[in-house]
């Protein structure tokens, strides 16, 4: 009886997935969305402890007990901390692909098919190439590792000639799954490959990269569906997969750019010539006062929020500008990049924590034809997603990519620390327009500042 209800348990969590991603999809029904995936794989895991193969649950047990140890304190992890959990997230499936993988080959090798043995390779491969793929981007967006891009003479050849050894024992593996002796050379292959890929992408790319390591994981996932047989696993691993590549298209085109050049191109070296620039040319620069009276005048507002923003947790801060402009009688909405911040959405997710209402947050594409109508352009630590150069410079290597017109505002006011580059390590020609005014200083304490004023300063 209890058998006959599993697969019934499978199918629910495959219709919560794809409902999940359906409204994970639009921000007024992600909450929706997470609540409902959380339900689909409770009913997965629950169908699965279910199975009749599963004589004993000591080591379930066990493992169930060290995910929780890990898993509580990544919960916990802060908001702005997303992009980095989400790539330890990617990290730990994809390494428990890969040692399931591992697990299957030696319990059945060498009696073994080759349609299972392709599986299995292809499981493996991508696996432990994504765990430590997905530990640099988690080092890189920590901050642990350095994020501009390491690169080296001939790199893309030897990455290139990595990978084509790594793939290469796969395929004998899949003729001679008796030749036990190298999978381990298989594994390594794969693992030091995941090293290499990451080290040369630059932070600029983190966006993309999380959302193709995504992909990675999940088609390791559905792989190992095929492998244990399991349907669930194929479907889960499938959705999962194409869902991170679809992102990953976006996100290129957000960037005018190509899968290839992400992976290969070093994007995000600091041009020497650019540095130099930035040490002489002058900027106009502004107090958190001048810029509450700027903004207490102006009829609409349009917040750029960035990476400097999740940073400094100023999101809440942010709320509080808009409460009191909005009272104030000006309208304020809110600029979103498609690839702002680190991750995809990350602006998004930060917001929605503030409870900045949803129909504030006006996509790239809706946004740009507003600039020229909007008295102030307020950017918040967001760079190279508003940097001029993209339109004309042709040997900016953001050059194509399609930014938000804030230059055509009225007038821009831009919170930053400092003057140093952003993730592209390269100069923002908007900083030094006539019309721009740098607000200097930690975002969350500029803002607050500036609220303050504007509390105490009278009505619009």
């Amino acid at each position: 009886m209890i058998e006959q209800a599993i697969p019934f348990l499978y199918l629910a969590a495959a219709a919560s997935f794809i409902l999940a991603l359906k409204w994970l999809s639009a921000v007024s029904t992600a909450r929706r969305g997470v609540i409902v995936g959380i339900a689909g794989m409770a009913l997965a895991v629950g169908g699965t402890l279910l199975r009749p193969e599963i004589v004993s649950y000591r080591w379930i047990g066990a493992a169930f007990v060290a995910g929780t140890v890990i898993g509580v304190p990544m919960a916990l992890m802060p908001m702005t901390a997303v992009p980095q959990r989400t790539a330890l997230s990617h990290a730990f499936g994809a390494l428990a692909a890969a040692l399931v993988g591992t697990a299957e080959f030696y319990l059945r090798a060498p009696r073994i098919d080759r349609v299972t043995m392709g599986a299995l390779a292809l499981e493996v491969l991508l696996g432990f190439l994504t765990f430590t793929a997905s530990l640099m981007a988690f080092g890189k967006l920590q901050e642990i590792l350095p994020t501009r891009p390491i690169t080296w003479r001939l790199q893309n050849v030897v990455n290139l000639s990595l990978l084509g050894l790594a793939a290469g024992s796969g395929v004998y593996l899949v003729a001679r799954p008796e030749a036990s002796w190298l999978f381990p050379v298989f594994a390594g292959l794969s693992l030091l490959f995941g090293v290499l890929l990451i080290v040369p992408i630059g932070g600029a790319d983190m966006p993309t990269v999380i959302s193709l390591l995504n992909s990675y994981a999940g088609l390791s996932a559905a792989a190992m569906g095929f492998v244990l047989d399991n349907k669930l696993l194929i479907v889960a691993g499938a959705l999962d997969g194409s869902s991170g590549l679809i992102l990953s298209v976006i996100m290129c085109r957000a960037m005018n750019r190509s899968f290839t050049n992400v992976l290969f191109g070093a994007f995000g070296k600091v041009r020497e010539e650019d540095r130099a620039a930035g040490e002489r040319r002058p900027v106009r620069s502004a107090t958190a006062e001048e810029a509450a009276g700027i903004l207490q005048a102006a009829g609409l507002v349009i917040v750029v929020p960035g990476y400097g923003m999740a940073v400094a947790q100023a999101q809440h801060k942010v709320r509080e500008l808009y409460d009191v402009l909005t009272k104030a009688g000006v309208e304020v909405k809110f600029a979103i990049h498609p690839v702002a911040g680190r991750m995809p959405g990350h602006m998004n997710v930060l917001l929605a924590e503030a409870d900045i209402p949803y129909d504030r947050l006006v996509e790239m594409e809706e946004v740009n034809s507003e600039f020229p109508q909007a008295d102030v352009a307020l950017v918040l630590g967001a760079n190279d997603v508003t940097n001029p150069a993209a339109r004309h410079d042709r040997t900016s290597p953001i050059f194509g990519m399609p930014i938000l017109d804030v230059d055509k505002a009225r007038t821009v006011m831009v919170v930053k620390r400092s003057m140093n580059p952003g993730f592209a390590g390269i100069e923002n020609e908007l900083y030094y327009l006539d019309r721009t005014l740098m607000v200097f200083g930690d975002a969350k304490a500029v803002v607050g500042s500036i609220v303050r004023e504007l509390s105490g300063g009278g009505g619009h």
